[in-house]
């Protein structure tokens, strides 16, 4: 018997791949399961975004039952949507992650989660991002720009799931309305201190979280860190949670300060408050004694791990990897870590399970006051310019692996504590993916704080976050901030460079005589600085753009300029590119042999330069010029290669571009009842991907 690795096609649509047995004989029915089309099961995103269930959820079972009563309420063919609302530090996310838990079971299709930020030190999120986030997370890579599309697309997306959603700290009904579910099979549950009674009109259940009773408030203060010192000075802890207004978060803090102090007496925590004053007996919305809270954990600490907590409430993400935080505070790894780790102990941050550390947003914002307050103002302009250092280098490091051919050399003003050491292209990518709503806010905050020429290089060095994953919205905004901090710090290369890459962004979003616009701007630039690469990256981009618009001798003129220029300062990659974006006018002039020349030289130069991904789409394009040129067979042959190379790399937007080809030199040969499958195919890989290009398929056939 052998084991061998076969691939049978048995139609445009259905081939069996894999490994294969050679057996003598074999008994009983033999059944070949077709894949799902587009994405099979085990590629669909079923996201699990939800936080890890804490241990202090402590008597709450009246308050999950009444979660379970609530769920099967509401309108008939409605989202079913619940509001948890309550002070703050009553335990309202807690409550919902530990009862969501309980029913995770029912939305097999995936849970989902966001902090608004409500009372955050920098506001609400804007549901456009959270929707952005939301959309990617299911799996669409093309998320379409504005409010009212996202929302649509959300809605449609979500009309055939069953979804668990939290939305987290909600300050409006107006930040939550955009982000309601489009199926009665998905669970939207909102906290947020306020009851939102503006939803009700959607078919909002609300359930309002009061504070822990005594027993169980004690019981927390002993499973969160007390231990059997609660047992032993019974009153004194009643003292202490009492003071904590018997809010979750509190009671916690002060089992922390606890835990760190095996030697201290209850009492003498309880003593202590009280010489503070009315420490826990808030008079309004609990905010005072939270406060009082995360100053009697803080003053505690030692002094770095002070420090670090007062450089949390200055930086400008809750969840922070602890080479950022090293970075920020000048410090080695190690100290970081056992910083943050005394931070932990002391209960103001929560280490996660991918070993970075996540601080409420009560204790970055109380932190943020100690620090406006307690640290001169070089001190906290040195820890933004470290941190915005730190994602620089991280993202010049993943630019230098995922597409050495882009990265430049840069004089970086702070480098991060430890190497990157990323392994391939893919983990760069996924670091980036992972972090890019922390470094755009990077980008942002580089911006408004006059940090222009670091502003520019970041979004520079964000090129494989762009060009890779293609976020529509993000790659213009970030173009824009940047194009106008290079403005501002007079650096013509930086100028050029975000003028390229910004035209790239603004053809992906459709704005072509925009893009042609920042393409010449760039290349008279280029020319007058003399700087022939980037002239011919220009003359490639406005080529393209004419090539967009129908212009088909602008098209060529310019990308001829842009091939002699690269052939004269050896850029052999470059030149293959450009002789791939002529073989693309001469295909819509029908000039196919010319077109065949071209692509065949481009894709032997783009393979001898190591540029798998750019050799496989010459390859595709050879495929349809060959086909739509006369030799279908041979044409189809070179489709079917590139299909294969393309699964390889995963790039799934290619591959929806290689079934459309599949399509259009079948119905070029008038084989209408082969094209119909192949362009349906094309649009089911497009649909998570590319919403315009779906929609474009969707017209291809209803004109067929």
């Amino acid at each position: 018997m052998r084991n061998m690795r076969h691939t049978n096609k048995l139609s445009d649509l259905a081939r069996v791949q894999g490994s294969s047995v050679q057996a003598g004989a074999i008994h009983g029915g033999v059944h070949v399961h077709p894949a799902h089309r587009g994405k099979t099961a085990d590629q669909v995103p079923r996201p699990r975004q939800l936080p890890g269930v804490t241990a202090h959820l402590v008597d709450r079972k009246a308050d999950l039952a009444r979660l379970d009563a609530l769920r099967v309420q509401g309108h008939p063919g409605a989202p079913r949507l619940i509001v948890v609302s309550g002070q703050p530090g009553v335990g309202k996310t807690t409550l919902a992650l530990g009862w969501l838990d309980t029913v995770a079971g029912l939305f097999p299709d995936g849970q989902l989660f966001v902090d608004l930020g409500g009372h955050g030190p920098r506001g609400p999120v804007a549901p456009e991002e959270v929707l952005a986030g939301f959309l990617r997370a299911l799996g669409v890579a093309d998320v379409l720009p504005g409010l009212a599309d996202r929302e649509a697309q959300w809605r449609t997306l979500t009309s055939s799931l069953r979804l668990a959603v939290l939305l987290d700290d909600a300050l409006t009904p107006a930040e939550v309305r955009p982000l309601i579910p489009g199926s009665a099979d998905c669970l939207l549950v909102v906290t947020s201190r306020r009851q939102l009674p503006g939803l009700v009109r959607h078919g909002a259940q609300s359930h309002q979280l009061d504070a822990l009773a005594p027993e169980a408030a004690l019981e927390l203060l002993c499973r969160a860190g007390g231990g059997q010192r609660v047992a032993r000075e019974r009153r004194a802890a009643r003292d202490v949670v009492e003071r904590c207004g018997r809010l979750p978060l509190a009671v916690c803090l002060a089992a922390g300060y606890l835990a760190v102090r095996p030697w201290e007496w209850v009492a003498s925590l309880a003593e202590r408050l009280s010489d503070e004053g009315a420490v826990f007996e808030p008079p309004v919305d609990g905010e005072c004694s939270l406060r009082r809270a995360l100053d009697a954990s803080r003053r505690r600490l030692p002094p770095r791990a002070a420090a670090v907590h007062r450089l949390l409430g200055l930086l400008p993400a809750a969840g922070l990897d602890v080479s950022a935080v090293a970075a920020a505070a000048d410090g080695t790894l190690p100290e970081a870590e056992g910083a943050l780790a005394e931070l932990a102990d002391a209960s103001l941050v929560a280490r996660l399970e991918c070993g970075a550390y996540r601080a409420h947003d009560l204790v970055r914002a109380h932190a943020r006051e100690l620090a406006l307050a307690e640290e001169p103002a070089w001190w906290r302009e040195s820890v933004l310019d470290r941190f915005l250092g730190w994602c620089l280098a991280m993202a010049t490091e993943a630019d230098r692996v995922v597409t050495p051919s882009h990265c430049v050399a840069r004089g970086l003003p702070h480098r991060p504590p430890v190497d990157p050491g990323f392994v391939g292209e893919e983990q760069a990518v996924r670091w980036l993916d992972r972090r890019r709503d922390v470094l755009m806010t990077a980008v942002r905050e580089a911006a408004a704080a006059g940090r222009d020429r670091v502003c520019w290089q970041l979004v520079d060095a964000l090129h494989p976050l762009f060009a890779r994953l293609r976020p529509p919205g993000l790659w213009v905004e970030a173009h824009r901030i940047g194009l106008e901090a290079a403005r501002r710090d007079g650096d013509a290369f930086g100028l050029v460079r975000m003028l390229t890459s910004g035209g790239a962004a603004l053809r992906d979003a459709g704005r072509h005589r925009e893009t042609a616009e920042w393409y010449g701007e760039a290349y008279a630039l280029a020319r007058q600085e003399g700087d022939r690469h980037q002239q011919a990256q220009a003359l490639q981009g406005l080529g393209n753009s004419h090539l967009w618009l129908g212009e088909h001798a602008a098209a060529t003129e310019r990308l001829r300029e842009a091939l002699a220029l690269r052939e004269a300062i050896g850029d052999r990659r470059g030149a293959a590119l450009s002789r791939v974006s002529l073989a693309e006018v001469a295909v819509a002039e029908h000039e196919y042999a010319r077109a065949v020349v071209l692509l065949a030289d481009a894709r032997a130069r783009l393979a001898e330069a190591g540029d798998a991904y750019d050799a496989a789409r010459a390859l595709a394009l050879l495929g349809r010029a060959t086909g739509l040129g006369g030799d279908r067979a041979a044409g189809e042959r070179r489709l079917w290669e590139a299909l294969d190379e393309f699964g390889t790399t995963g790039a799934v937007p290619w591959q929806a571009r290689v079934w459309e080809l599949l399509g259009e030199v079948a119905q070029h040969h008038g084989e209408t009842a082969e094209a119909v499958p192949r362009y349906e195919r094309s649009r089911e890989h497009y649909a998570p991907v590319s919403a315009r290009d779906a929609a474009r398929l969707t017209e291809r056939l209803r004109s067929l």
